[in-house]
């Protein structure tokens, strides 16, 4: 198969762009792709544990290994099928949000999504020092609770303070949802569904890749991946079968790259 050109944006199916892909060609694969929850035309999957399991197998063809795949969706979205064959799944990443505005009526409100992490074998790549969190603990009190015997002689008992800070852990609530007043919001069609906020994306990015390395995002939408990977000096192949989508993907991966060109000039 011939590479697939770089950097831009691709209008396709994603289904069939993948399978045009070569083979472990990919360090990163983030995929938000449908929940099959919503109304909207792109969001209607007949059943997305099946959907995501095609996913999963037409991804792990294109994974170097060692890579990773972070998959979005609902708590249930890799639920009830065998993906084992294809890839590990190493966590499933709890995005918590308590502002959502939507009541349950007759059952608990749902304040949370799911971003599963999958790697190809073992991980090749996981660069903690570059997504660390600020320590919840005070040092002091960290200290004294290291000091005590049962924690300096267990298992743990090498695990030290890093006043860098920590790992984030697989709960994120520190990076909120985007609203109508965020600055990065490009449009009020895509709140929630469609746009995800750049601190989160780059969480993944970061984590999971180094500079030079090749991204792939398969359902682009507003073009959030590309933007921050043309950001932080990754590689990307993205694709969006939306034209309109594709359109402002494009627009905001120029503006993007003008910005860092003016920063890099300061």
């Amino acid at each position: 198969m011939n590479p697939i050109p770089e950097n831009k944006i691709h209008c396709r199916d994603a289904l069939r762009f993948t399978e045009g892909m070569p083979s472990e060609s990919v360090d990163l694969v983030i995929c938000d792709g449908p929940y099959g929850v919503t109304t909207h035309e792109w969001d209607q999957v007949a059943n997305i544990q099946e959907f995501n399991l095609g996913l999963i197998e037409r991804f792990s063809r294109v994974m170097k290994p060692g890579a990773a795949l972070y998959l979005f969706g609902k708590c249930d979205c890799v639920d009830f099928v065998d993906y084992r064959p294809f890839l590990d799944l190493a966590t499933k990443i709890v995005w918590y949000q308590p502002s959502r505005l939507a009541q349950g009526r007759r059952s608990y409100t749902n304040n949370y999504d799911i971003i599963c992490y999958f790697t190809k074998g073992r991980v090749d790549q996981f660069n903690l020092d570059d997504i660390r969190v600020a320590q919840l603990v005070e040092l002091e009190h960290r200290r004294r609770c290291e000091n005590v015997p049962s924690v300096k002689n267990g298992r743990y008992g090498k695990t030290a303070f890093n006043e860098k800070g920590k790992n984030p852990g697989d709960v994120w609530g520190d990076i909120k949802q985007l609203t109508y007043k965020s600055k990065e919001l490009l449009s009020r069609e895509l709140l929630n569904t469609v746009q995800k906020p750049e601190k989160l994306i780059e969480r993944l990015v970061r984590a999971s890749s180094s500079e030079g390395d090749l991204v792939y995002d398969p359902f682009c939408g507003s073009g959030t991946v590309p933007a921050v990977c043309t950001r932080l000096n990754r590689r990307f192949v993205a694709c969006e079968q939306n034209p309109e989508y594709a359109k402002i993907a494009r627009q905001r991966i120029k503006a993007t790259a003008k910005a860092e060109r003016q920063l890099s000039l300061l």
